[in-house]
């Protein structure tokens, strides 16, 4: 699994005109599947996300978590985040989950995110979106599981 965290001040996603998920502090979370990703992977992915310690505290540190501001999440799945650009100019998705496999393993990663205290939304597996991203610091860290 692949993840771009964005820590922002407000999020949304949009589709045909219509907000499906709205937040303000917190993250929005590009969420890539890999053909070799379980739920051992989304568990692990989803664990080290609610603890990641990116959010300033009073000294102005990056020393709080999502869960310690009581921020909420966003969750987009994104199967671009599988791209392959080592050879030539047209990326190959070849490793990306077919979406049989991605949609319960993204489904299940949001679970796990609420079930760690993230209140968290998402956009619609497969759908064409608007992700509006208000990109606080600007701070956004690339996992990798």
């Amino acid at each position: 699994m692949r993840a771009v965290i964005q820590r922002v001040t407000k999020g949304q996603v949009v589709i045909n005109n219509k907000a499906v998920a709205s937040i303000r502090l917190g993250f929005v979370i590009l969420l890539g599947v890999e053909k070799t990703d379980n739920r051992d992977k989304a568990d692990a992915l989803a664990k080290k996300i609610s603890n990641l310690r990116v959010f300033s505290d009073d000294a102005g540190k990056m020393n709080l978590s999502i869960l310690d501001v009581h921020g909420k999440a966003i969750v987009v799945s994104q199967f671009t985040l599988m791209a392959d650009t080592r050879k030539g100019n047209r990326p190959s998705f070849i490793d990306a989950a077919l979406p049989e496999m991605a949609r319960p393993l993204v489904d299940y990663f949001i679970k796990t995110l609420g079930k760690l205290g993230v209140e968290t939304q998402s956009g619609e597996f497969g759908a064409d979106m608007l992700v509006e991203i208000h990109n606080d610091g600007p701070v956004t860290i690339l996992l990798d599981f």
